[in-house]
């Protein structure tokens, strides 16, 4: 059986395997509350609208919350594939699962690489779904409609993938408990740094901005988010919170990702993953 094939068929298990865990019935239950809620405040906005706000601030405010909300989701499915990826190759290994498998002629990259793809289907698709729900309430409830929402979505996926990729590398290494809680800790870690950067910004204060800048080098969540963020926020947010000097707020972006800063999450992605098949090649051995 040749790699790629073999790499497909394991993300096809582990894909059919992630949606038997309880962590899915969790992600489930805890993406309809968020739904719900917000669907609640979205309305409870439109009748303020029609009282107290005026059809701008409304849209403006929806664009806020939205961002807001939409930080809710990507930490859902941070902490959903975080906790997924441990138990897939650091537990399958300390159970025996891992080893009978790779006991066959099956390449152990290739094993890895077909648990990624899984998880990575597996986290992209909640994403899609959850965002695209979220997106729709938004519309039906204030008529706010993100200038670009796919562009969203699809880096709120790449977050994901960045995390996962992450998690796979620690859990190669640590147990699968461990694994989870230094991802998302990390994860957090680069966020609150991207807030700091953008008050050092504001500020003019060139070393704390560095701080921002760093962190979204060396992992890149925190940048593939405030890419999202300006694909879902209203244009005229970056005016009424002074352009550039509105880096401060945590749920404003003031620029686009640039093409270089994709293809440094590309490549960032290709690095650790290649550490997490070196690690898992020459573990147990």
């Amino acid at each position: 059986m040749s790699t790629a094939r073999t790499a497909l068929t394991i993300a096809a298990l582990t894909l059919r395997e992630a949606t038997r865990r309880r962590v899915l019935l969790a992600l489930f239950l805890l993406t309809a509350l968020l739904l719900a809620v917000s669907g609640w405040g979205f309305s409870q906005l439109e009748a303020d609208a029609g009282g107290t706000l005026t059809s701008g601030e409304a849209r403006l405010t929806a664009s806020i919350v939205l961002n807001l909300v939409m930080f809710g989701f990507s930490l859902l499915a941070a902490l959903g594939t975080a906790f997924l990826a441990g138990p897939t190759l650091a537990g399958e290994a300390e159970s025996g699962i891992a080893l009978s498998v790779l006991a066959r002629p099956i390449r152990r990259s290739a094993f890895l690489l077909g648990k990624w793809l899984g998880l990575v289907v597996f986290g992209s698709g909640f994403v899609a779904l959850a965002g695209s729900a979220q997106i729709t309430i938004v519309y039906a409830t204030v008529g706010y409609w993100p200038p670009e929402p796919a562009t969203a979505l699809a880096l709120l996926a790449a977050q994901t993938a960045v995390l996962l990729t992450l998690a796979v590398l620690l859990s190669t290494a640590v147990s699968p408990m461990a694994s989870g809680v230094v991802a998302v800790g990390l994860f957090c870690s680069m966020w609150v740094a991207g807030v700091v950067g953008g008050i050092g910004a504001t500020l003019g204060n060139e070393s704390v901005e560095r701080v921002g800048t760093v962190s979204r080098m060396l992992l890149p969540t925190d940048g593939l988010w405030r890419g999202a963020m300006h694909a879902l926020q209203d244009p005229a947010a970056l005016l009424t919170f002074g352009g550039t000097d509105g880096q401060a707020f945590p749920f404003l972006s003031v620029a686009p990702l640039t093409a270089g800063y994709l293809a440094w999450t590309a490549v960032w992605v290709a690095m650790i993953g290649g550490l997490a098949a070196a690690s898992f090649v020459r573990k147990d051995r």
